[in-house]
Order: structure tokens, then C-alpha cells, then sequence
């Protein structure tokens, strides 16, 4: 079994009820589900004139190499309505990144792990601070405790719901 990090988020639609059914999915098709963020609001980042978000962290357990993963999750993402378009950071109903799967380093045209700005975002930072704060990021060598305080985003994450995962 492999070790995945993930986070979810959209800013269409019902939002928690989009990132229900992305959870619902993820653990029918990709693997268990071990735990959960709580969900956050926050800002859009990067084109910032479209609604917040809704952002949740979680880890799971899945057979699937990081490639496998990926694919399952883009038919997911197509599966609850996710049209996706070249531009970057606009509106969806739901987005699934790969942040760490292992301790791999990843980079091909595809697929990059672990996910190239975690360390550039609070709202990756923050739920995944709850979910393992202490996990090392194996290019940057630094834990996400490290790299939440040394975050410049200032953008402010608001806790919406505790889970209980």
C-alpha cells in the first residue's frame, strides 16, 4: 500500500456537498481513506475575482502507483462536473491534487510530486498542518509545520468544519 496526500477544493456549486461526493469516490475507487482535514475557507488564489473555496486535506491509503492515482482522480473530478480548460486557477466544481504520494519525488510533463507550490499556499498548508504536521517534504526537506510558519500567502484560511476523521 501507498501513502497519498491529498487536497480538495472547489468554489461552484454546493461546495461541501461537491466535496462529500469527492470524498465518496475517492474512497470507491482510489483507496481508504485514513484521515481528514477539516474544511476550509479561503480566497481564490491567483485570480482572485471569483468566489472562495471550500479546501480539505486527506490520506489515504491506495494499491495504485502515483500515475494510476492521478488518472483516477482527473475521472473523478470529470465524473462531478470538473470541465477542465488550459487557463489556471479559475472557477471548478472540484479540483483533487496529488500533494505527496510516499516520500517520491515525481516530475514528469504529467505529473509532479510532491505538488509543486504546496509551500506557496496556506490553504494546503493549513489542513495539512492538522493532518501531519511533522511529515518531511522530500525535495524541500523541511516538515509542513516548517513550511506553514515560513509561508508568505496571506491569504487567511477560516476553519468552516471540524470532521471526524
Amino acid at each position: 500500500m501507498n501513502t497519498a496526500y491529498l487536497i480538495l477544493g472547489g468554489n461552484i456549486g454546493n461546495r461541501q456537498q461537491n466535496l462529500q461526493e469527492a470524498i465518496q469516490l475517492i474512497s470507491k475507487k482510489a483507496g481508504v481513506i485514513t484521515k481528514t482535514s477539516d474544511i476550509f475557507t479561503t480566497s481564490a488564489w491567483g485570480n482572485t475575482d471569483q468566489p472562495d473555496f471550500l479546501n480539505q486535506a486527506l490520506c489515504i491509503q491506495t494499491p495504485l502507483t502515483a500515475i494510476d492515482l492521478l488518472e483516477t482522480l482527473i475521472s473523478i473530478e470529470q465524473l462531478l462536473g470538473r470541465v477542465r480548460d488550459h487557463q489556471k486557477w479559475t472557477e471548478r466544481v472540484i479540483d483533487i491534487d496529488i500533494l505527496f504520494y510516499n516520500t517520491d519525488i515525481i516530475n514528469t510533463t504529467d505529473l509532479k510530486i510532491p505538488h509543486p507550490y504546496l509551500q506557496e499556499r496556506m490553504f494546503v498548508l493549513v489542513p495539512m498542518a492538522q493532518l501531519a504536521p511533522m511529515l518531511v517534504h522530500p525535495a524541500l526537506q523541511k516538515n509542513i509545520q516548517t513550511l506553514l510558519l515560513e509561508c508568505t500567502d496571506k491569504l487567511e484560511v477560516i476553519k468552516l468544519q471540524t470532521t471526524n476523521g
